[in-house]
């Protein structure tokens, strides 16, 4: 019996904890599959349990109390201590176990992460993974995430972001297009071009640099379509309509069939960083931890891919 209590005091810490870092009653409850009024019984029975006021809720707006906060910094160590304990207790030789929540962008997990991905759940029998697509920004808490991979975007300082590799990028367009065009010789000719904006990483102008003499020019372009979709960049410039800088490794088969044109190959895009992307956390299951060693492993040897370069 005195077990049971224990297990039960935990949960009502744990339901504080997603309380706060939720944001609210309703948002705590959707992230625990459970309803608002369940969490906001929990929360009374640890207001009682405690004998203090831990959260002020009024219409529009919730805060914590002095006695709150403390309560919360203590509970997100307890919690810590208890997922550590049973991961330890739930698993052999580090083997993970449970649900991984990751985002990754839609080209990498429709095609390149799959086959890895697929190795890492046969590896792990206990492990399931929630693998959800999407390009835009990740919001851990209210998204429910464990862990996102990120492609081109900036290091938000709040997370842990691994650099995994690199994507180099190239100008291409078709030959249809190209036919309709004066000769391409240098970075301002691609002014008179129209354009395919894959939005996400360029809109207007875009940045080359010469691979020999390190020079740079910026180039101002004229997009005819604004996407945010590398599969719709790619398909759309395979139809002539304009201009577009791709991943290399989407487009490396159109490139050697005739469909599509690299133009300017001696002046460089800069590539695209690859992270690996998690909230801070005093513990971190298996589960993450295993997932991180691969894709260490793996997202430098993916077709297109290419280790990260070494800053000055």
């Amino acid at each position: 019996m005195q077990r049971t209590e224990r297990i039960d005091r935990v949960d009502l810490m744990r339901t504080l904890v997603r309380i706060v870092e939720a944001g609210s009653l309703s948002a705590a409850a959707r992230q625990l599959n459970t309803t608002q009024a369940t969490v906001s019984r929990r929360l009374q029975s640890l207001e009682t349990m405690l004998g203090v006021k831990l959260v002020l809720r009024t219409t529009h707006a919730m805060k914590l109390t002095d006695d709150g906060e403390r309560c919360y910094q203590h509970a997100r160590r307890v919690i810590d201590s208890w997922l550590a304990l049973e991961d330890e207790l739930s698993q052999t030789e580090d083997e993970p176990v449970g649900m991984l929540r990751v985002r990754a962008p839609h080209a990498f997990g429709q095609e390149q992460l799959l086959a890895p991905l697929t190795h890492f759940l046969e590896r792990y029998p206990q492990l399931s993974v929630q693998w959800m697509l999407n390009d835009k920004v990740v919001n851990f808490l209210s998204d429910n995430i464990d862990c996102a991979i990120r492609v081109g975007a900036e290091v938000d300082p709040a997370t842990v972001s691994v650099l995994l590799a690199e994507v180099p990028r190239c100008i291409v367009a078709s030959p249809t297009l190209l036919a309709r065009f004066a000769e391409i010789r240098r970075p301002q000719d691609l002014s008179a071009l129209p354009w395919i904006a894959l939005s996400t990483f360029y809109q207007h102008n875009v940045t080359l640099t010469n691979a020999l003499s390190g020079e740079t020019e910026h180039v101002i372009i004229a997009p005819r379509l604004y996407t945010d979709s590398l599969y719709v960049t790619r398909n759309t410039a395979l139809t002539g309509l304009g201009v577009a800088i791709v991943s290399s490794w989407t487009v490396q088969q159109d490139i050697e069939q005739g469909r599509l044109v690299v133009l300017l190959p001696e002046w460089q895009i800069p590539p695209l960083p690859v992270h690996l992307v998690y909230p801070w956390a005093r513990y971190y299951p298996a589960r993450l931890r295993m997932f991180l060693q691969l894709m260490r492993e793996v997202m430098p040897g993916l077709s297109g891919m290419q280790q990260p370069a070494l800053k000055a």
